[in-house]
């Protein structure tokens, strides 16, 4: 199933669990509930959905998902792919830390996974990210690229996970140049480009010329006033560089995508692992786009640095704080 869950189809699955009929005819079935701000967002929720068509294709498993609009109905939608008996239910992002808590206690038979957070239960796969480490490697980059000295940061909801991006873009900043000042400000949301607009417009203004944003669809305004204001942008977890082309210098890429993409070729083969799975520089879950439109302009002792921290990173020879 390809198709938002709607609230019939909620009621429906909760039927079909309360007879004790199985809801899918699929051996697997997974079900995604995806963050705020749902899925065009071209950058956290979308990396998500591309994992799970790519498992789509290769496994032919029944699938489900739903894009909330709000924080206070995913606990709903989590107890309802529990209800109807999918085999695994995965929660896209940290807002579903408490949620999940609640749900995956109260269904021991059902496999859970969340994306950004730990929830400490026994039938949870916990997948974490080491934001700050993809961070610091735009950090250098945005650091090199400036030539007025001041680079900005934009956030969208300020917490844990954000903050890792913010603390690693500093850090790599202050590595390459630590003359080069930043500038942080949150939206306080994942999908108001406008607001995103309006705080790298403002940034600018204050003579940042490089902007990284991570704040998922947020980030859409900033890379829009990027492209109309003449400045670099830099993109987050998808490769975003197509958005803006020559605009946006680079995107720090999340690989979500891989994260959801191995945890179902798990659960098909019969080996899903509930606790911790981290993926970083050294198992190549977090790195740079290609640059595809903007290598070129980048000199070569600026990627000659980004290389070297890079391999160091990956060595254990630099290590990047996360908060």
């Amino acid at each position: 199933m390809s198709k938002k869950l709607s609230v019939v189809l909620v009621a429906a699955m909760m039927l079909v669990a309360l007879l004790g009929v199985p809801a899918l005819a699929s051996d697997v079935s997974v079900g995604i509930v995806f963050s705020t701000g749902g899925l065009g967002d071209q950058s956290f929720n979308d990396a998500a959905y591309r994992g799970l068509e790519e498992a789509v294709a290769d496994f032919g498993i029944d699938f489900s998902f739903v894009e909330p609009t709000d924080v206070a109905e995913m606990e709903e939608h989590l107890r309802a792919y529990a209800q109807a008996g999918y085999n695994l239910v995965i929660a896209v992002g940290f807002q579903q830390e408490s949620a999940l808590e609640v749900v995956s206690e109260d269904y021991v038979n059902t496999n859970f996974a969340i994306i950004d957070a730990v929830v400490d239960n026994p039938n949870v796969a916990n997948l974490l990210f080491a934001e700050h480490e993809g961070s610091f490697l735009v950090g250098i980059l945005a650091a090199m690229m400036s030539e007025t000295g001041t680079v900005g940061f934009v956030g969208g909801i300020e917490s844990p996970v954000i903050t890792r991006f913010q603390v690693g873009f500093e850090q790599g900043v202050a590595w390459a140049e630590p003359d080069v000042n930043v500038l942080i400000n949150y939206a306080g949301s994942f999908g108001d480009p406008g607001r995103g607009k309006e705080l790298a417009i403002s940034q600018n203004e204050r003579g940042a010329d490089v902007i990284y944003h991570a704040s998922g669809g947020t980030g859409n305004g900033v890379i829009e006033a990027a492209e109309e204001g003449g400045f670099f942008a830099i993109g987050v977890d998808s490769d975003q560089d197509h958005l803006a082309p020559g605009t946006v210098l680079t995107s720090m890429l999340k690989k979500v995508d891989v994260a959801v993409y191995e945890l179902i070729s798990e659960m098909v083969e019969g080996r899903f692992e509930p606790g911790i799975h981290t993926f970083g520089i050294a198992n190549d879950g977090v790195g740079l786009s290609e640059m595809r439109y903007t290598r070129d302009m980048i000199p070569d002792e600026v990627l000659a640095a980004v290389d070297e921290a890079r391999t160091k990173i990956a060595a254990g020879e630099l290590e990047v704080r996360d908060r």
